[in-house]
């Protein structure tokens, strides 16, 4: 019987977290190292970012980029093309139970984080922002006016 049948948290357990990192450290060094025998994928340096494992642990969800932003789907089709051998490669280097299946998607954190950025250049926006820390250099952090009183 599972311990943990009422748990209703919505994030990853503290094992799919674990074993997340143990697959990108792992499916890192393999890329590093160039163990995969495919010339198109070995001139590329590939950055794996994240991994998403479903909590049964079956199914790795990995968030990758290649260096520099470019060849984005070249760098996917390779790793699809190649993802057996990836899975022999984390099954050797891990005692996993289970080696999970192998799901790979562009990172698109480091593209959210330039939209951001350049989001708060924006003119309106840092008046908005300056204008925001005017307010709270008074004192009155809940806004009634009183100076936090």
């Amino acid at each position: 019987m599972a311990k943990n049948r009422t748990h209703t948290s919505r994030g990853p357990s503290q094992r799919q977290l674990r074993v997340g990192e143990l697959i990108r450290r792992t499916l890192s060094d393999v890329l590093n190292r160039g163990d995969i025998h495919d010339p198109d994928l070995n001139r590329l340096s590939i950055t794996v970012s994240e991994v998403r494992t479903s909590p049964d642990l079956r199914i790795a969800t990995l968030y990758v980029l290649p260096l520099g932003g470019g060849n984005k789907q070249e760098a996917i089709a390779g790793l699809k093309r190649n993802k057996n051998e990836l899975k022999r490669a984390l099954s050797k280097d891990t005692e996993l139970k289970f080696t999970p299946d192998l799901r790979f998607l562009i990172d698109e954190t480091f593209d959210r984080m330039d939209r951001t950025r350049e989001l708060f250049d924006r003119d309106e926006v840092r008046r908005d922002v300056e204008d925001g820390d005017e307010d709270d250099a008074d004192g009155d952090e809940d806004g009634d006016g009183d100076g936090g009183r």
